[in-house]
């Protein structure tokens, strides 16, 4: 814990007898199976506590809230909303926030009002399912505790939000939210708000979580109007927001207690102009909305993502001229969030959807997709990592998340592939790119300190998987993780080799690729702190092409067994150094007649390969082409952020929102550009141009830790600029 509590852990009654149960273990080793009691899952309580303050005795002292929840909280002070949170994360390093809340308070009495939400799933998107529910709660002035979470609080459960029977969506994601405004507890949150028939908090003796700041701000929260509002029929509309949004749904309405609104939320519209609410990606947003018998605003907890709103209601009075969406995401700063404008409709639309796709998966965590899962992949931050350190110009995300994962370790030191949430999912690819992702942060941050700190763990992944290493060097049988190469499974360009889970006996390419670059990257962080190494880069090197290269053809098969050459056991040998230099030529001739024979997240892999060949030209002509698995295939399917897959048929269950797509923005300012750091760190930088010739007009500005960068093409001719604090340099 980084700091000393005077607070004490509130929990609702309904938990008081309960006992936490730890849901970590490896995924191919579950403990006997868990009966969770099913009264206390979907569970909302409000909690309350007044205090009194003498804002004229407290002078200028800002009035700071550390406050922590699980599964989640939304803060109140004095009737006004302030905050959400906290980021998931294990029991062992759980978050709090600390809150600025002097704005919300008044002279004399105030109240914090907090909804907890205890969901009691076991998901990607929520740390669930334990039986660990309640609040921490601590307001200071300077050192003096004002007010603290004990017995004192008072809390109740309420039923507004459906119940346990309520249907799941996703992969049992989130609860709809059937509301039933008849169970609302008006003013709740407000000072003079009686609560004399309330329960009383339940505090804990001891609670086992070890809590620290969390690292990141919470997320911001704001609303928006829609674009546009169809009339079908009286009381049947459709709502556009013109784009694909992160959050909830609001609306106004007026009738009898007991009249219904049915809601319906969706990416994409039917041929007859109805919201396809039964979304491709396994989601079923439906639900119904029942009156009281007053004026009221829809207001949900659980956020989902959506562009379109279908609202049907023959008896209820909605006012379509209060109709909104209130969108949440990570805070875009914008004196340091990345802007691009292209003269090119092309390249700005992939941009675009791009950027939007790394904005609504950047929530309190990286998410691989706001819907289905909500979980943050670590093969998927290899992409979203990288592509929002750019657009955000803000570290600390992507810091955040490596260390989550870092601290998955605890269960497995290879590391898991999904964190935080207590759903236990390996994946070996991921595992070996955690030291690659930590070296391209240091790269783009020059943070040695915390590659110093997370240096055990990347070697811990190399001491983990060298359980698997034969004779000479190459591993095989990895059968404790999923052995995944590429998703969706039909994008894998025919890879030749038994993917079954467990994988099938042998030794293939694109795993050992991945194992050496996980090698090669640990032994470059030793470089950079200069820590001596035995150096295994030219033992591996050479096993690596003796067991798969074919020099008939000049490159490398997809296991020892085939000769089959896949996209994907050419292009990360590419990618990580291990091709000899005469199967150059061939690999990238391979690439420019298989294009992207792969899945999205692969692009990555496919485009960066390319950079290391010189292959810029056909970089660009990748990642423009109007081929069926491109960016615009997606535009022209009428995508607002990137899909999951190539297209909306390309895979049974396609998101049409997941950041690992938005590998067009690292690579257009790396590679095409050619904005790359001179020194570790973003101290200067050095613009090593490969702009085609057609390349229309663009202006790019973005922030490094130096400060912020403009660049300005005329068509022509490249012009930088940087903007130091103090001044400016050219």
């Amino acid at each position: 814990m980084d700091k000393t509590w005077a607070a004490l852990w509130i929990q609702h009654s309904d938990f008081a007898d309960m006992s936490p149960v730890d849901l970590l273990y490896k995924e191919m080793l579950p403990p006997e199976p868990f009966l969770h009691p099913v009264q206390l899952k979907h569970h909302h309580a409000l909690f309350r506590k007044k205090f009194k303050l003498d804002l004229a005795a407290a002078g200028e002292i800002p009035l700071l809230l550390d406050l922590s929840a699980d599964d989640y909280y939304k803060l109140y002070v004095n009737g006004r909303y302030v905050a959400q949170g906290p980021a998931q994360n294990y029991k062992f390093h759980y978050y709090y926030n600390r809150l600025d809340i002097s704005p919300f308070v008044m002279d004399g009495v105030n109240v914090i009002a907090v909804h907890v939400y205890y969901q009691g799933l076991v998901n990607r998107a929520y740390s669930s399912g334990d039986l660990r529910q309640g609040l921490i709660a601590e307001l200071k002035a300077g050192d003096k505790v004002v007010c603290r979470s004990d017995e004192s609080w008072t809390c109740k459960r309420i039923w507004k939000y459906g119940d346990w029977q309520t249907e799941t969506v996703g992969y049992d994601t989130q609860y709809l939210e059937h509301i039933d405004n008849r169970l609302d507890v008006p003013g709740w949150n407000l000072p003079g708000f009686d609560d004399n028939n309330w329960g009383h908090a339940i505090p804990l003796a001891k609670h086992d979580y070890a809590l620290y700041s969390q690292p990141t701000p919470v997320v911001d929260t704001y609303r928006i109007c829609p674009v546009q509002i169809t009339q079908l029929n009286e009381g049947h509309f459709i709502v556009d927001f013109g784009e694909e949004i992160t959050g909830q749904f609001s609306l106004e309405a007026s009738g009898a207690a007991g009249d219904r609104i049915e809601v319906r939320c969706g990416e994409e519209l039917n041929d007859d102009g109805t919201v396809r609410f039964q979304m491709r990606c396994n989601c079923n947003y439906k639900e119904i909305w029942t009156l009281s018998d007053e004026e009221q605003v829809l207001e949900n907890f659980d956020y989902k993502t959506f562009r379109y709103v279908e609202v049907i209601s023959s008896v209820a009075v909605v006012d379509t001229r209060a109709v909104s969406a209130v969108v949440r995401h990570y805070p875009q700063v914008k004196e340091t969030y990345a802007t691009f404008k292209s003269q090119d409709p092309i390249l700005q639309g992939i941009w675009d959807i791009c950027e939007r796709a790394l904005r609504n998966c950047t929530q309190e965590s990286y998410l691989d997709c706001p819907s289905r899962e909500k979980g943050q992949y670590l093969g998927d931050n290899t992409v979203i990592g990288h592509g929002h350190l750019y657009v955000s110009g803000d570290p600390r995300m992507w810091k955040k998340a490596l260390h989550e994962f870092a601290l998955s370790a605890a269960v497995c030191p290879g590391l898991m592939a999904v964190v935080p949430g207590n759903l236990m999912q390996e994946i070996a690819d991921f595992s070996c790119q955690w030291p690659m992702q930590l070296l391209t942060y240091y790269k783009l941050t020059g943070d040695q300190e915390f590659l110093q700190e997370m240096l055990p763990y990347a070697e811990g992944i190399v001491a983990y998987f060298k359980r698997y290493q034969r004779g000479d060097g190459l591993i095989e049988h990895v059968k404790e993780k999923w052995n995944l190469v590429d998703w969706p499974d039909n994008l894998r360009d025919g890879y030749d080799f038994p993917l079954t889970r467990p994988v099938g006996d042998g030794c293939h390419a694109v795993m050992n690729a991945f194992y050496i670059g996980c090698i090669g990257a640990v032994q470059e962080i030793k470089d950079i702190l200069a820590i001596p190494y035995d150096d295994l880069l030219p033992v591996l090197k050479q096993a690596f092409c003796q067991r798969f290269y074919r020099p008939s053809t000049r490159l490398f098969a997809d296991a020892e067994f085939t000769d089959h050459a896949s996209l994907h056991a050419n292009v990360l040998p590419l990618f990580f150094g291990l091709a000899p230099e005469e199967a150059v030529p061939a690999i990238v001739e391979l690439i420019r007649h298989k294009r992207f024979s792969c899945g999205v997240y692969m692009s990555y892999f496919v485009l960066k390969s390319l950079a290391k060949a010189g292959g810029y030209a056909l970089i660009y002509e990748l990642m423009m082409s109007d081929d069926e698995h491109s960016w615009q295939n997606m535009l022209r399917e009428g995508a607002t952020t990137a899909y999951e897959a190539w297209g909306k048929d390309q895979k049974w269950n396609t998101s049409l929102c997941h950041a690992w797509a938005s590998s067009p923005i690292p690579v257009l300012i790396e590679d095409i550009i050619g904005l790359i750091p001179v020194t570790s760190g973003g101290g200067s930088y050095t613009c090593e141009t490969k702009l085609r010739a057609d390349l229309q007009p663009f202006e790019l500005q973005l922030t490094v830790p130096a400060g912020r960068i403009k660049l300005s093409y005329d068509g022509t001719k490249l012009e930088h600029l940087l903007q130091h604090q103090e001044g400016c340099t050219s």
